[in-house]
């Protein structure tokens, strides 16, 4: 057998370079896709598309649906799992940073498989504050770092995801509404910022930003008593999550 080991004018190896665009092309979209889309999207013959497939398929970073169709295989979250929890390691300081400078917790959240799970929290020094369990997994609708993704996916992906998801309120404050989160999404992709107002736990008030560019979607976020985390500590929180987040993006993609 002849291995493939074409490479591009950067010194890189073609096949390993599609590979991984048919599974970006893969991650990008809400739906298991066919080769003849693939190949429409990608720009590769169905042919080549048909080879990586089936290695791609082997390995389980792609799983073939019964209708010849593709999706991202379960092997992608072993993967995922080593990357975010070296990730959380890595960016630690820089939550710690921020917790130091505004005083209340900080937390850096991932979204995967359709929930916000929690990768690194650095609590408040003082007596009442929040505490959120690393590994712990929430709906993305009702907390402010899932918005903060959300409102990155874009309205179609965002709509999509949470009908899969449903939208059960955690408190009387959740949007359970499809089109109110939609706006919801859309205040929040203009002012760069989401902030969660009792929407998952009744008393505590958080702001997040997004991780821009991150795959998986991420995003860091300060949470604390509501009568603490007031509007005039949300501004100033802004500026030092997006100086962290923006560290955080530059490793993740590094």
């Amino acid at each position: 057998m002849t291995e493939d080991v074409t490479t591009t004018r950067a010194g890189g190896v073609q096949s390993v370079e599609r590979a991984f665009e048919l599974l970006q092309v893969l991650a990008a979209r809400d739906r298991p896709m066919g080769v003849t889309d693939l190949a429409g999207v990608s720009g590769l013959s169905p042919g080549t598309i048909h080879r990586l497939l089936r290695t791609l398929v082997d390995l389980g970073y792609v799983r073939q649906d019964g209708n010849r169709t593709y999706a991202l295989g379960h092997a992608l979250i072993r993967l995922g799992e080593r990357a975010t929890s070296g990730l959380a390691a890595w960016s630690r300081p820089l939550l710690e940073e921020v917790m130091a400078d505004l005083g209340e917790s900080v937390n850096l959240a991932a979204l995967e498989n359709d929930q916000v799970v929690y990768l690194a929290h650095v609590p408040s020094f003082q007596s009442m504050r929040t505490f959120t369990e690393v590994g712990s997994r929430v709906p993305a609708h009702s907390t402010g770092v899932g918005k903060a993704m959300l409102a990155q996916l874009g309205e179609r992906a965002a709509r999509s995801l949470l009908d899969r998801t449903g939208m059960p309120p955690a408190t009387g404050c959740t949007i359970t509404d499809p089109d109110a989160m939609a706006a919801e999404l859309s205040a929040v992709a203009r002012r760069g910022y989401a902030v969660d107002e009792e929407e998952q736990e009744v008393g505590v008030r958080c702001v997040a930003v997004p991780v821009l560019g991150a795959v998986p979607p991420l995003a860091v976020s300060v949470s604390g008593p509501r009568a603490r985390v007031t509007d005039d500590l949300v501004a100033r929180a802004v500026a030092p999550l997006q100086a962290a987040a923006a560290a955080i993006a530059a490793e993740a993609s590094a």
